[in-house]
């Protein structure tokens, strides 16, 4: 990417539904091209919806920031030229196949994104889909798919147009281990060419091995973060998830969460 790496500022916002706000003035701490965040917290804690409310999905008030450009003044189009979403899981009985799923990510409302020939655009959305391992079955229909290959399908429709800021939902969710571990690193890949990244992921010791920094959310408000061994205690584990539980180091170093019971 040849744009100066950005910085995502979230400040004072209040993100939430036609008759109910989820989050309540939020402000994080800035968050650097080169890293990925991971937000964790329990259900209902806010997470998907502050990852909405970053795509411009959901109603808020407040700032985003994205380098110099302040999101929610911007379009739709506008917005997703710089922000691409992942939802949790594609729609079913899409007749298309996996190819032309990607294609359809270079284009939103109609506008063309990617501003290349369609032979260009092709051969873009190709190396994307060999970079996430779906090349050999690329003609083959969505619907076809067993849910590790959606999962990847659908992550290489959030990169295709390679945007500023990539916003993943639970992409981890319902994989087996080998996929678990092949979208992460694909994901810290795509971190370390420039990108923000920022991720909602279900399972904490998944976060604290893959993400450099850890956003936790409780009802809606910050509860912490920072880096892993920081916002990841036995104390937030008693207040937040509402259980018992130890932070240990493996052989390895890298943190270990370790639940006993309830609390």
């Amino acid at each position: 990417m040849n744009q100066e790496p950005p910085t995502l500022q979230v400040r004072n916002l209040t993100a939430g539904y036609r008759n109910r706000r989820v989050i309540h003035g939020l402000t994080l701490e800035p968050i650097q091209a080169g890293r990925v965040t991971a937000l964790v917290g329990p259900n209902a804690a806010g997470k998907s919806t502050l990852l909405r409310a970053l795509a411009g999905l959901v109603r808020t008030d407040g700032s985003i920031r994205l380098g110099e450009d302040e999101l929610t003044n911007l379009s739709f189009v506008e917005r997703a030229r710089r922000v691409s979403f992942m939802p949790q899981t594609l729609p079913q009985g899409v007749r298309l196949s996996i190819l032309e799923s990607v294609l359809s990510g270079l284009n939103v409302n109609r506008a063309d994104l990617w501003g290349a020939s369609e032979e260009d655009s092709r051969a873009h959305a190709l190396r994307v889909l060999d970079r996430v391992g779906l090349i050999e079955v690329a003609l083959e229909p969505l619907d076809r798919l067993s849910g590790g290959q959606r999962q990847l399908a659908s992550l290489a429709q959030a990169i295709v147009r390679e945007p500023r800021l990539l916003l993943l939902d639970e992409p981890t969710s319902a994989l087996d281990l080998h996929h678990q571990v092949r979208v992460m690193s694909i994901v810290r890949s795509l971190a370390a060419e420039g990108r923000i990244v920022v991720v909602v992921l279900h399972d904490l010791n998944l976060a604290s091995r893959w993400a450099d920094s850890i956003v936790v959310l409780h009802r809606g408000i910050l509860y912490a973060s920072g880096p892993p061994e920081d916002a990841i205690t036995a104390r937030m584990l008693e207040e937040v998830y509402r259980v018992e539980g130890r932070i240990e180091p493996c052989s390895r170093g890298l943190l270990q969460v370790i639940v006993d019971g309830s609390a």
